[in-house]
């Protein structure tokens, strides 16, 4: 079973929706013991990292996420929170990648948010598995990680080169959305399950 943390931050219906055309079972918690009970845990998320953080941390879910050691996917702000800290607040993470986050410098011919289909480079690490490098996911930001140890794929937006995806042990993370990633975010979801 898939635990999806509910903590009033998410894209909970289409993560769900996403794990139903691929056949697995999914609960929506914020229960501390179905969590830890899960075979796989995701942390989505959309919006305000600062409010996100302190949805978690009212739960008192910030100590269990770092303590898990099943395979846990954050997705989007879900992997913003998963980093040291972010400009967005600004907040103090959960400090599980070493990333800092930061929000996208304006420019005449620089959109933010970062918003629609955009290309992977650097692809390294088994969640991408049958991935072509140049493959086109669907991503919606105005903040991104930096690149670092944890990288494990690369977008860029204008002039910026930053973290598409990070990993760190058991713990994944992606800026863009695979759950709205057509077949490409499919085949990424499909390997998390798989690991």
């Amino acid at each position: 079973m898939i635990a999806i943390i509910d903590y009033d931050a998410g894209n909970i219906r289409s993560v769900g929706n996403a794990l139903e055309r691929l056949g697995a079972a999914y609960e929506l918690t914020a229960d501390p013991a179905r969590i830890l009970a899960a075979d796989k845990v995701i942390l989505p998320g959309v919006g305000n990292a600062a409010k996100a953080m302190e949805n978690l941390r009212e739960r008192g879910l910030c100590q269990l996420v770092r303590d898990l050691r099943r395979p846990v996917l954050g997705i989007c702000v879900g992997m913003q929170l998963m980093c040291r800290d972010s400009e967005e607040g600004p907040v103090e993470g959960l400090g599980i990648f070493d990333a800092h986050v930061r929000r996208f410098a304006e420019a005449p011919d620089i959109k933010v948010p970062h918003m629609g289909w955009n290309a992977l480079g650097n692809l390294d690490s088994k969640l991408f598995r049958d991935v072509d490098s140049g493959s086109f996911v669907y991503f919606v930001h105005s903040y991104y990680a930096g690149l670092g140890p944890d990288t494990i794929a690369t977008c860029r937006h204008g002039g910026t080169l930053f973290s598409a995806a990070l990993k760190y042990e058991n713990f994944y993370g992606t800026q863009f959305h695979p759950e709205k990633s057509g077949s490409v975010g499919a085949a990424i979801l499909r390997n998390f399950l798989a690991l």
